[in-house]
């Protein structure tokens, strides 16, 4: 009887709690993924700049030493990481696949890059020749294919950053060659303290590398900082920025053209009357977006009529976004200066137009995967000179919406002359999406890089008024519409990186070339050394 009393009594084991744990072949690819994920953090609207440099350093731990299979798999599932996100956008009104199909190309050549991080992980101060590997990624995503989509530069997310400065010295391949070196480095710092705390020795030239590549971009971007100026060199110039807004929002704001057209001309009265009652300072010139006439007004009677009156009212050059279509060719994007007494006097036509945007490329391919491209019935064609326009004494540099992406689409008005920039825009089609913020950024950096104000009239996303610092003067908010006015200074000398162009560029990647023939020599005579052995 007490055994089996002392048999029940006996209180059954407790259950075994299983640990869940992440088999260790997906921990790399879900570092890889994470990466890429705090690189998409890092740019606006969040004002987390300096994420991208943890990005990269967890970017580094997925690569450092891995083959060169492996480094392009894991770079390709960064790439996702980080414009999946990054370009949602672009699906906006056109549903999932093009945006998929654009994010999943698009990584393709970050998986190059990373697949040349592995190539150099190896190598003693591998940071300096990883983060110029990734700027030949960048290089070569700018230029192929359909002349290139450099969107996402990691640049362009640091409007707000410490390393801001360096855009002034070699433009978005310094300024992300800075980002991408500081993040490895700081991986190569972790990886030495992390040996020294196994072994108790510390490697001098590890250490070495690792300090340098924190402390130079760092210290680098500080220096630089006697480049950032909003001084008037030339005198001030008051600007007005008109954002009239659209009745609705998607693709179909094209059929809306009068609406449109009409919202813009109300508020540029609207912007007179304001000044005729001394609510305003009066503008020197004013600058409408992108877009705000579809309306042909050289051959429509009634838009050309709309915009004169408007253009009369405030009495000063206006710039004019329109579509003109002539009678044969392809559709032009021209901004049209228009002055108060003689009418339109100056055009320029948009150089790069967008592909699958305003033209395009293998309409017959591209209609079996989406009808929408038949929404674009006739293409776009570039035009071939560089826009500057003569606004009542200040010579205005015009990089059209897209182009801004483009280092030498922007750094060549400066080269001609310009002592502003305007880059108007149409962002009507993506809807509240972050493209205007993460284009608004990017304008903000070309700011710094070539020392000049920037103004960007927008139809309905955020335009603004920006100083040569990269500071935001006069911002509006989104689909609401709106006069911006603004006093701003106007600049003539040239920054280092506007004097070298595509220089430091050209620099970097010779600097990756370096870097991987060291690593192939050193893999060869590894390969030679086993076979006589």
């Amino acid at each position: 009887m007490s055994a089996t009393m002392t048999a029940v009594d006996v209180p059954p084991p407790a259950p075994e709690k299983r640990r869940v744990r992440l088999p260790w072949r997906l921990v790399r690819p879900a570092a890889a993924v994470l990466s890429g994920a705090l690189l998409y953090l890092s740019f606006p609207p969040r004002p987390l700049w300096w994420l991208a440099v943890p990005g990269f350093a967890l970017l580094g731990w997925t690569l450092r030493g891995r083959r060169l299979r492996a480094g392009f798999g894991l770079g390709h599932l960064a790439g996702l990481g980080f414009l999946l996100p990054l370009l949602a956008w672009t699906g906006e009104e056109v549903g999932a696949v093009p945006w998929l199909a654009l994010a999943a190309v698009e990584a393709l050549f970050i998986a190059a890059a990373c697949l040349l991080v592995a190539a150099v992980s190896r190598l003693p101060a591998w940071p300096v020749f990883a983060a110029a590997a990734w700027i030949v990624g960048e290089a070569a995503r700018a230029r192929v294919p359909f002349g290139g989509f450099p969107w996402g530069k990691i640049a362009f997310g640091q409007a707000d950053g410490l390393f801001l400065p360096l855009a002034a010295v070699g433009g978005t391949p310094v300024l992300g060659f800075a980002v991408a070196l500081c993040g490895f480095g700081l991986y190569e710092a972790v990886r030495v303290l992390r040996t020294y705390r196994a072994t108790g020795t510390l490697p001098r030239g590890p250490l070495a590398a690792a300090a340098l590549s924190l402390f130079v971009p760092v210290t680098a971007a500080l220096a630089a900082q006697p480049l950032v100026s909003d001084a008037a060199e030339d005198g001030t110039a008051t600007v007005a920025a008109i954002q009239g807004n659209v009745p609705r929002l998607g693709l179909d704001f094209n059929a809306q053209r009068r609406a449109v057209l009409d919202n813009h001309a109300d508020r540029t009265e609207q912007l007179a009357a304001d000044v005729a009652a001394g609510r305003v300072a009066k503008p020197d010139f004013v600058l409408w977006p992108e877009n705000s006439s579809d309306l042909d007004p050289y051959r429509n009677d009634d838009a050309r009529g709309v915009i004169d009156r408007a253009v009369r009212a405030i009495g000063v050059p206006t710039v004019i976004g329109a579509v003109l279509t002539p009678e044969t060719g392809t559709l032009r994007n021209t901004l049209i200066q228009w002055d108060p007494e003689r009418g339109p006097v100056a055009t320029y036509d948009k150089r790069h137009v967008q592909p699958f945007g305003e033209y395009i490329p293998m309409r017959s391919v591209v209609r079996v995967f989406n009808k929408n491209v038949d929404r674009v019935s006739r293409d776009f064609g570039p035009g071939d000179k560089v826009g500057v326009f003569d606004l009542a004494g200040t010579r205005v540099g015009l990089a059209t919406c897209y182009e801004a992406a483009f280092d030498w689409a922007v750094r060549d008005t400066v080269t001609h002359g310009a002592r502003l920039i305007s880059v108007p825009s149409n962002n009507a089609t993506f809807g509240r999406s972050e493209m205007t913020y993460q284009q608004l950024a990017m304008d903000r950096v070309r700011a710094v890089e070539h020392s000049r104000s920037v103004v960007v009239p927008v139809t309905s996303g955020v335009s603004a008024i920006i100083r040569p610092d990269g500071t935001i003067v006069r911002e509006s908010r989104m689909f609401t519409p709106d006069a911006l006015v603004a006093e701003v200074p106007l600049r003539s000398s040239l920054t280092p990186a506007t004097r070298m162009g595509p220089l430091p560029e050209a620099a970097l990647v010779a600097l990756a070339a370096a870097g991987l023939g060291w690593a192939a020599f050193g893999a060869a005579a590894r390969r030679r050394r086993t076979a006589t052995t």
